[in-house]
């Protein structure tokens, strides 16, 4: 089930980029910035593939996909910014079990220390890159530092995955067999730290009852 599921993504993602090329590389990196889990290692590289038959251009593909990314994760950001600070918490109930005074000042005390680092670093990790802007925005972590750390990580993400898929040529779909196995890696971490919050959070309910 799971490999015919990933088989029409990739399909999908090759069918956009042929098509349209740069914009679709713009709008994949988008989709996939925007938490829609549009997996960035395959059309970076299959864009870098092109890269090589001299159908696209380097340069301009990474740009695309780095301007996608921060397109789609500065939505990502003010829409947390917003769920979190705009009523939203107090108009819809769940959102205020799930969104937590603590967990926002946890969140802020978080990013102040930790903010750079995970931004830049959480752009090239796979699964990771996908949701690392919607905490960025529940901590208010200031719009230009998060734009820029956002725009160079991307850019060094992009320019590698385009790169491998330059080197890798007719064989970049091997790729995707070593980036899967760290995406299962990256998936059962977040499943699990998401299981401890959850757990965490309905103690806390039972308990003030």
């Amino acid at each position: 089930m799971i490999s015919i599921i990933l088989e029409t993504i990739s399909n999908f993602i090759l069918l956009i980029i042929q098509k349209i090329g740069y914009l679709g590389v713009f709008f994949l990196m988008f989709l996939q910035s925007v938490n829609i889990p549009i997996p960035s290692e395959i059309t970076m590289s299959f864009s870098g593939f092109l890269v090589q038959k001299e159908i696209l251009n380097f340069w301009l593909v990474v740009l695309m996909g780095t301007f996608g990314n921060l397109t789609g994760s500065l939505i990502s950001y003010f829409l947390a910014s917003s769920l979190a600070r705009n009523g939203w918490r107090a108009k819809y109930g769940i959102l205020k079990i799930l969104i937590s005074d603590s967990n926002l000042q946890l969140a802020e005390k978080w990013f102040n220390k930790y903010g750079t680092f995970s931004i830049f670093f959480g752009r090239m990790i796979p699964v990771v890159s996908t949701f690392i802007s919607f905490p960025a925005g529940l901590a208010k972590m200031k719009i230009s530092v998060f734009s820029f750390l956002t725009f160079a990580g991307s850019f060094v993400w992009c320019s590698f995955l385009t790169y491998l898929g330059f080197v890798f040529g007719e064989n970049w779909q091997a790729l995707q067999i070593y980036f899967r196995k760290f995406d299962y890696l990256i998936l059962i971490l977040i499943i699990a730290v998401i299981g401890w919050w959850g757990w965490k959070h309905l103690r806390k309910i039972q308990n003030s009852k």
